[in-house]
């Protein structure tokens, strides 16, 4: 049986386009940019400012201790400090559903909400936030579960026993193709009935100017809705990129050739193999208890595992079904391609960041070689390559953005491009995808990243990137350590700009906690 289901790539668009009224009369009407929001909070101007990176994050607490709050109470102590909480994605787990918003993002975020004294009284769908959490979707943010399944594992612990689950982050409902998180953090303008009503909500919310045009105005502690599943602020001199990488990341189509179908089969044989892993794990957690520490431990462990196999299996499908017409979002990448344009040739932009879930360059055991990971990398340098070309010599040797921001590999990690024959080269790339879910390894094959260049006879493999620093999982039984991380970036003056980064680490070993200190280091 499928246990997660991942929408088509159109329905996504779709849905979300929706919520927002994408392109609504009232909306172009008073010169709306539904792209774009300014943070209200009177420091937008400061060119020095701080801010909270955190990544993956959504889960629950785990037989009596919680990752998550660990790395909440991290961050505390820098709240009065940083002006906003970047989120790159998978807010909530294992399908982004409602039912999990309560216990696994307003319990833990509480001290950052409006009302968090008293959190259990704070609904997912009218959170305002104190301090800014600006997220961007993951793809658990868009799962879905089978109906069979919900009606199964939503009622009785012996039906979802009749699954071989237990205690998973899964109960009646799935994300609804998103709608939960746009409930939870978009400006859910389809909520909005009556015209009068939208006219007046548009006038009061959407009253920023920006160079294209009115936009939403972010009021902490009053009015902290986003705009749009991806969208644009500037702040201090730096302008932000918040990216919905989850429709861009299609594989390229298996050839019509030979070598395609041997790699079809391939897959396919790939597939079953996990399966029948997938069954062995079912049948290791049947024989733990979870009431005995140790094994509640090994429980979670295993866990983690039948989620990772989930993830494998989808990339598998997507793989396999790649050779359907192509569903990439390009609107959203001609947006960014655009943006990024105006950027370069705006005097009070000094910097660049962008900010989404899929890693287009990371080292983690289980990402660094799925389709999808390579179909962001692919689309991304195709932006930077064609902003590249239309700049010519403006950008004066800088890379196209000072800073990739992502999540989805569950893990720390600081990579740099090295020159990959296209405009992604010279860049750096930090990864905060352990914020809260259980931590993964770091590949065998090293920290030198290797690509295929079909494009460069003679030289068919080359390295594209470094991996500066790993935060993972490590060690093995009593021995291991479950690292989880956050980081916090403090933004200089000056132009190109320079970034302090401060990564805090908190280490679970043999069931207690540890803070793990690292050195800053500059970007």
């Amino acid at each position: 049986m499928k246990f997660i289901f991942d929408p088509p790539i159109p329905v996504k668009v779709q849905k979300m386009k929706e919520r927002v009224r994408w392109g609504h009369p009232s909306l172009i009407q008073r010169g709306i940019d539904q792209t774009s929001m300014v943070i209200d909070d009177g420091n937008s101007d400061n060119s020095e400012f701080s801010f909270l990176v955190i990544g993956d994050t959504g889960t629950t607490e785990h037989h009596g201790h919680h990752p998550q709050r660990q790395i909440t109470e991290l961050m505390l102590a820098h709240r009065e400090e940083c002006r906003f909480i970047l989120h790159t994605g998978d807010v909530i787990y294992v399908v982004g559903s409602h039912e999990y918003y309560p216990t696994n993002f307003i319990e833990p975020y509480r001290e950052f909400l409006v009302g968090g004294e008293n959190p259990k009284c704070i609904s997912y769908d009218r959170m305002v936030f104190d301090l800014p959490i600006l997220p961007v979707m993951g793809n658990h943010d868009y799962y879905d579960v089978p109906l069979i399944y919900r009606l199964l594992s939503g009622s009785t612990r012996p039906l979802r026993r009749l699954l071989r689950y237990r205690d998973v982050e899964i109960g009646w409902h799935g994300s609804y193709k998103g709608d939960a998180y746009a409930r939870a953090f978009l400006d859910y303008l389809q909520a909005v009935t009556s015209g009068e009503q939208l006219e007046h909500h548009l006038d009061n919310h959407y009253t920023a100017k920006t160079d294209t045009g009115r936009c939403l105005r972010y009021q902490p502690g009053c009015f902290t809705r986003l705009p749009n599943r991806y969208y644009t602020f500037r702040y201090g001199g730096i302008d932000f990129f918040a990216l919905d990488s989850n429709t861009f990341n299609e594989p390229l189509p298996l050839p019509a050739t030979k070598e395609g179908e041997a790699e079809r089969r391939k897959l396919i044989h790939r597939r079953h193999e996990i399966e029948q892993e997938e069954m062995q794990i079912l049948e290791a957690c049947d024989k733990l208890n979870a009431e005995i520490p140790v094994q509640a431990e090994q429980l979670d462990a295993l866990k983690a595992k039948l989620y990772q196999i989930d993830e494998i299996k989808i990339d598998i499908e997507k793989q396999l079904e790649s050779h359907k017409v192509s569903a990439v979002d390009f609107e959203q990448l001609n947006w960014l391609k655009q943006r990024l344009i105006e950027s370069w040739n705006t005097e009070q932009v000094r910097g660049r960041i962008i900010y989404f879930h899929h890693p287009p360059y990371v080292t983690e055991a289980t990402k660094w070689y799925q389709a999808q990971t390579l179909a962001v990398r692919r689309y991304l340098r195709w932006v930077f390559d064609e902003v590249a070309y239309t700049l010519g010599s403006l950008s004066q040797g800088r890379p196209i953005v000072d800073l990739i921001l992502n999540g989805h590999a569950h893990c720390l990690e600081h990579l740099r491009t090295v020159d990959t024959g296209h405009a992604d080269s010279f860049i750096n790339c930090i990864i905060s995808g352990g914020s809260g879910h259980y931590p993964r390894r770091q590949r065998n094959e090293g920290s030198e990243l290797m690509e295929t260049f079909e494009e460069l006879p003679g030289s068919p493999i080359r390295k594209v990137a470094d991996s500066l620093l790993f935060i993972g999982r490590h060690g093995y039984d009593v021995q291991m350590r479950l690292p989880y991380s956050c980081v916090r970036i403090d933004v200089r003056d000056g132009r190109p700009p320079k970034f302090i980064v401060r990564p805090f680490v908190t280490e679970r070993f043999r069931g207690e906690w540890c803070n793990v200190y690292l050195e800053p280091f500059v970007i």
